[in-house]
């Protein structure tokens, strides 16, 4: 493929910055704003903010299809974030963290320069070469025009922009398949037992402690770490809705005594203490040997009264229907102690109609993690396409 290095600025129509405006009004114009855009690229206009229809920069700053929105101002490792604007249901206007590009289209494609614009974004381009202070960073106009693309024919760019998006289109389908797995299995837990909070099927309610009995794992003491008995340890942050972030797995002391107290079972149940109290994953011994710090709740469900998929379903149900709420203090940070968990009065249907929940959750999980490992592999081919891409070899 023949290419050639061109200056960013030599290829651009038009660099207009948006516009500060602190209004929120229930009408006016839709203004798109940092939360707008997500940091792989796509813009999210469910949360619209607006400002007045008469603002005096509106008309210079109604975006239009084939627009390309860079992130100027943000912190350092979002400043940079690029989207291309293909069109709302609805005029609209961005604020001043933006800077709208218009390609001049006889050289450069929209398509194409978002795709190169967002993987310098992955490399951490904009991250290095942005100017810093307190917590944000800016990456203005200038320096984005002295940014140098290998420019193929417009033809070609055309052709490559069309394949990143053909790859792209099939991640987002996963996406929304995650989505939906989501919600059925939620669905399916209302189905069966309704409300936890209302309790509108007057289910019979008993203390947690009775239904998952619990304890607070090891506190970690780095004067009596000697690494002599070093083994892995879950923290907060390992624990997610429903599965484990093991991308970083801590080491701590662990002697024969406190093996036997804290090490973790197939059918553990793990709850943050703080962080999102109540947050919890059924364990399922993706480490071979692992135990848990302070930080996290263990339980371990009596089995005549429940099951682990239950537990946590029903944790998950009452932290969003506002049921742990009179049990998390807020004297300092927000934290479920091991009493207050314990005395939590929740529903106990029958364990029967629990392993039936578990049977169709399980099935739903299993869907979910076929899902999750072809979008893991989309990733991989995507980035990989990427990297061909401004490579000159696809």
């Amino acid at each position: 493929m023949r290419s050639e290095a061109v200056s960013l600025g030599d290829l651009i129509a038009n660099a207009t910055p948006g516009f500060a405006c602190g209004d929120n009004l229930e009408e006016g114009i839709f203004q798109i704003r940092m939360n707008n855009l997500s940091r792989d690229g796509r813009l999210l206009l469910d949360a619209r903010r607006r400002v007045p229809s008469n603002h005096k920069s509106i008309s210079k700053r109604l975006l239009e299809p084939g627009d390309i929105l860079f992130n100027t101002t943000n912190s350092p490792n979002l400043v940079g974030k690029t989207a291309l604007f293909t069109g709302c249901d609805e005029p609209a206007v961005y604020s001043n963290h933006f800077l709208r590009l218009r390609t001049d289209e006889t050289r450069l494609d929209p398509g194409f320069l978002t795709r190169w614009l967002h993987l310098e974004f992955q490399r951490g381009v904009f991250e290095a070469r942005c100017k810093q202070w307190v917590n944000q960073a800016t990456f203005g106009k200038d320096r984005l025009f002295s940014l140098r693309i290998l420019l193929p024919p417009i033809e070609e760019q055309r052709r490559i922009a069309g394949i990143l998006d053909a790859a792209d289109a099939l991640r987002a389908k996963r996406r929304q398949a995650l989505a939906k797995l989501d919600t059925l299995t939620q669905a399916i837990f209302i189905d069966m037992f309704g409300d936890p909070v209302a309790n509108d099927h007057g289910w019979q309610k008993v203390c947690f402690e009775d239904l998952c009995p619990s304890h607070l794992g090891k506190m970690l003491d780095q004067k009596q770490q000697t690494g002599l008995h070093s083994r892995p340890y879950l923290r907060n942050t390992n624990v997610r809705w429903l599965e484990f972030d093991l991308t970083k797995v801590g080491q701590m002391d662990f002697d024969e005594i406190a093996r036997e107290k804290y090490r973790l079972v197939v059918g553990d149940v793990l709850i943050c203490e703080g962080g999102e109290p109540g947050r919890a994953a059924v364990w399922r011994g993706d480490l071979a040997e692992c135990y848990f710090q302070k930080a996290l709740h263990r339980g371990r469900p009596d089995p005549k009264m429940a099951t682990p998929e239950f537990v946590v379903h029903l944790l998950r149900r009452l932290a969003s229907g506002g049921g742990l709420v009179d049990h998390i203090s807020t004297a300092t940070i927000a934290h479920l102690t091991g009493k207050r968990l314990k005395t939590i009065r929740v529903i106990a249907p029958p364990i029967e109609l629990q392993r039936v929940f578990t049977e169709r959750s399980t099935a739903v999980e299993q869907r979910r993690h076929d899902v999750v490992t072809s979008e893991s592999h989309l990733d991989t081919l995507f980035a990989s396409l990427q990297q061909r891409a401004f490579r000159g070899e696809l």
